[in-house]
């Protein structure tokens, strides 16, 4: 990553789930700094996840201004925003925040789900927004603050994404874009409106949404006020940007057919370009718009990717940790060397990575983790590498649902935190049976973010044409035939372990902290 001093820029803005980045990215698409502030998550129930949205703000704030310093101050042309999906921020009449924001990995929505599907027919929603309802997705959040908070409900009148309160914050405009509206399930994903339909059959006021445009269009301009704060020049034009998802399949170049990437984050997903609609209809992968004006997207998620080696290292990995601040290293770099001591396959053993559910194939809130066939001849590295490799599996899952829709798979491109290892990408091509490649500029949903700045701001003619200009490959890695014989083996018995235990998940679920039988 260059730094120092550029004449220009564009800035794009990742309202992430664990924290804030701001990117600074020259016209012809070099990175020239990142800064990132973190913020906490709140969990006040089992399967709950909240933010205080001035969080949000405040990391922004810092992230953006510890940027611009580093690189010298650069003539801001345009801002691109993206950041964590479906998750519900509410306003009252004088725009201010009624409770904390729930977020895309929140659980707690699974009654209203079965609801809104019973309202509006399990084909007829599909045939509306491309999707079933989920947990994660923003409506069935709207429905449970209706029924558990009715005082909030009865005061609110405008509903956000993230990306789109910090929109609001910076601008003074209420502006969504058509990627991340795909994820409320009140968008006709079709025709890239919203869906009187969906409205009407959930009493949901038309009034609560914001105007819904393609995500290289200007939604507004920043304010006086905020750009003085942000040490930026007022009157910026902020595009529409796009869900972090579809953001981080611009920036990695996934704008044509064949293309798809895989994304190791908090949570995992599969990405592939579609330039006509393609539907799953037992809805386990999403269809949504595409940050590229015209086309669409299909995504398998993963809740628990990264989530899965990040909890590993917070509760078994203390001494690493503490190694890696010694030696100013990463912490995960030291927990992948010792899962590459174990040869491929973890001797039998398989990581479930179902830690806050699981969307991608199941659709099922109440799955949950699990180490399946430990022996005495496994060892913590073993533990290691099976985690590792779970996460890819569970990807698999979302890779064979597009071969089955007849989706092309051609290359996968990796990012996140997961590309960052050559061992995970080595195991991701071993596992999919396909070259995995990394692309030059591995800033995530940012990049995208700038880059639908950059074509916002008219330097570039169209999306497809940016990331012609912007992205280079960067690593390529090929399946090691002998290793892909052995996933080949070893999948299907991790497909056969969550329909087994479906049943014990379920009764698990409804038995209650301190209750003594589920009954």
């Amino acid at each position: 990553m260059a730094q120092g001093h550029t004449s220009e820029a564009l800035l794009g803005i990742d309202v992430g789930t664990t924290g804030a980045r701001a990117l600074l990215v020259a016209p012809a698409g070099d990175v020239v700094v990142s800064a990132s502030c973190d913020y906490p998550m709140a969990t006040p129930s089992p399967g709950w996840a909240e933010q205080d949205p001035a969080d949000w703000v405040a990391a922004t704030t810092q992230a953006v201004r510890t940027a611009l310093a580093t690189a010298g101050h650069p003539h801001v042309l345009a801002i691109g925003l993206t950041g964590q999906m479906h998750g519900l921020v509410l306003l009252d009449a004088r725009g201010q925040v009624l409770r904390p924001a729930i977020l895309w990995c929140d659980q707690r929505t699974t009654a209203q789900c079965r609801q809104i599907t019973a309202t509006v027919g399990a084909e007829r929603l599909i045939q509306l927004t491309c999707n079933p309802a989920l947990e994660g997705f923003t409506a069935p959040k709207i429905l449970w603050v209706r029924e558990h908070e009715p005082e909030i409900y009865a005061r609110a009148r405008q509903a956000l994404l993230p990306k789109d309160y910090l929109r609001f914050v910076l601008t003074g405009d209420y502006a969504t874009e058509v990627s991340d509206a795909s994820g409320t399930l009140l968008l006709d994903v079709r025709h890239r409106r919203w869906s009187a339909e969906m409205l009407a059959a959930l009493e949901i006021p038309a009034t609560w949404l914001p105007d819904v445009v393609d995500s290289p269009a200007i939604t507004g301009r920043l304010s006086a006020t905020v750009a003085a704060e942000l040490g930026l020049r007022p009157g910026i034009p902020v595009v529409g940007g796009g869900g972090d998802q579809a953001a981080g399949g611009v920036g990695n170049g996934i704008v044509r057919a064949g293309m798809v990437s895989s994304t190791i984050g908090t949570s995992g997903v599969v990405f592939a370009h579609s330039a006509e609609i393609a539907l799953d209809p037992g809805g386990r992968v999403h269809t949504f718009c595409h940050a590229v004006p015209g086309a669409w997207h299909v995504m398998g998620v993963t809740q628990g990717a990264g989530l899965s080696l990040r909890w590993w290292r917070e509760q078994f990995a203390a001494a690493e940790t503490a190694t890696a601040q010694r030696m100013h290293s990463d912490p995960y770099a030291l927990l992948t060397a010792e899962a590459a001591t174990v040869p491929p396959g973890a001797d039998g053993l398989h990581w479930l990575p179902y830690l806050m559910g699981e969307r991608t194939p199941h659709l099922d809130a109440n799955a949950r983790g699990v180490l399946y066939g430990i022996t005495g001849r496994h060892t913590r590295a073993h533990l290691l590498r099976a985690v590792l490799e779970g996460v890819v599996y569970s990807l698999r899952d979302s890779l064979e649902i597009l071969r089955e829709m007849r989706v092309p798979v051609v290359e996968v491109r990796a990012s996140g935190g997961g590309a960052r290892s050559a061992l995970w990408r080595q195991i991701q091509a071993d596992i999919f049976g396909t070259p995995v490649v990394t692309v030059h500029a591995q800033e995530g949903p940012a990049y995208g973010a700038a880059l639908l700045a950059a074509v916002g701001h008219g330097l570039y003619a169209s999306v497809p044409a940016a990331c012609d200009a912007w992205t280079r490959l960067d690593s390529r890695i090929d399946p090691i035939p002998g290793h892909v014989a052995i996933y080949a083996a070893q999948y299907p018995i991790y497909r056969a372990l969550y329909p087994a235990l479906k049943p014990v998940f379920e009764r698990t679920a409804a038995v209650r902290p301190g209750d003594e039988s589920p009954g």
